[in-house]
């Protein structure tokens, strides 16, 4: 009777000290409300990561692909890596006299962004082949590393680093936590993310995929070097983003993350795979704290892709409902 005793109370403190355990567990995601967005993602990787699960997934096959703009940072009012080239442009003018009288660098000269954009995705490209080419890889590293380390956001005059959103931070970590191989497969030039993506998302440069340039090797005094020339080489963005995880990655993700019908074709390719498989859209709907744009919007367009997550219920976040805080500094 004594030993029974024992044994029952010995009982009665491990399912104590358990249930305190788990009573005390911290939150992966205190950035988070508690609704269905945040407890959509921790079911999911409860799922997929329990042994003896139906879903469990092995590690080497946890793939999750994040967007980048709009996503992990802000677009708004413009890409950031565009206004990384209308900063170019006007500190390589004193090289290029003859961009006084050549649109669209003539309209950027004089601060007129929406004539120099006018033309569309070809003055785009114009620009970014003009400020993004022309030198090898390790200077034009420095050049976006100096750009990053001093810039400032035009509406925030916060560092653009500091313009990346808190509770996806929490994702990307909780992810890893959990046996994930975390990527980022973007519209934007590999390698302007390359630079700071390990720095501010823990996303080492072998693990990003983006649009790219044509490049050329070249021995000069010497030293071989890789020269950027004014070329496109490949565009990841919309049917390009499939593409580019297979090219480089090789495993088609089992969890997506984007905000954009950009990022559409990688959620529909995504969730087509065989298993358990996760998607989410940042819905941008908060006009105070951030900006609030989808469907008319020139930058970071949700039309399409809102009506497909509706319809195949993908998780959508409501980032005025959704998110506690959207910057690290709300934190501070």
């Amino acid at each position: 009777m004594k030993r029974n005793l024992l044994a029952a109370l010995a009982l009665g403190f491990v399912l104590a000290f358990r249930g305190l355990a788990t009573a005390q567990a911290p939150d992966p995601l205190p950035s988070w409300n508690d609704g269905k967005a945040k407890q959509s993602i921790v079911a999911f990787v409860a799922k997929v990561t329990k042994k003896g699960s139906p879903d469990f997934v092995s590690p080497a096959e946890r793939i999750a692909t994040f967007d980048n703009d709009g996503t992990l940072w802000a677009e708004q009012p413009m890409y950031f890596q565009l206004l990384f080239a209308l900063d170019r442009v006007k500190a390589l003018a004193p090289q290029h006299p003859e961009w006084k009288d050549k649109e669209p660098f003539a309209s950027l000269l004089k601060g007129d962004v929406t004539n120099a954009l006018a033309g569309g995705e070809h003055a785009m490209v114009e620009i970014v082949m003009a400020t993004h080419a022309g030198m090898t890889t390790e200077d034009f590293e420095q050049v976006v590393k100096d750009w990053i380390a001093t810039a400032r956001h035009p509406v925030t005059k916060r560092p653009y680093t500091e313009m990346v959103y808190q509770p996806m931070l929490e994702v990307l970590t909780f992810l890893r936590a959990n046996g994930f191989k975390t990527f980022i497969v973007s519209g934007g030039g590999v390698e302007f993310m390359r630079p700071w993506t390990e720095r501010v998302y823990g996303i080492p440069p072998e693990q990003v995929v983006g649009s790219s340039v044509k490049m050329r090797f070249e021995m000069r005094d010497g030293a071989p070097l890789l020269v950027r020339l004014p070329e496109v080489h490949f565009v990841d963005d919309k049917e390009g983003k499939p593409v580019g995880i297979q090219e480089h990655i090789g495993r088609r993700p089992i969890a997506v993350f984007g905000n954009s019908d950009g990022d559409l074709q990688m959620l529909q390719w995504a969730t087509a795979g065989r298993r358990l498989r996760f998607a989410l859209y940042v819905h941008h709907t908060d006009a105070t704290r951030e900006w609030a744009y989808d469907r008319n919007s020139n930058i970071g367009r949700l039309h399409k892709g809102l009506d497909e997550a509706q319809a195949k219920g993908w998780t959508v976040v409501d980032m005025k409902q959704d998110w506690k805080v959207i910057f690290p500094i709300e934190k501070r």
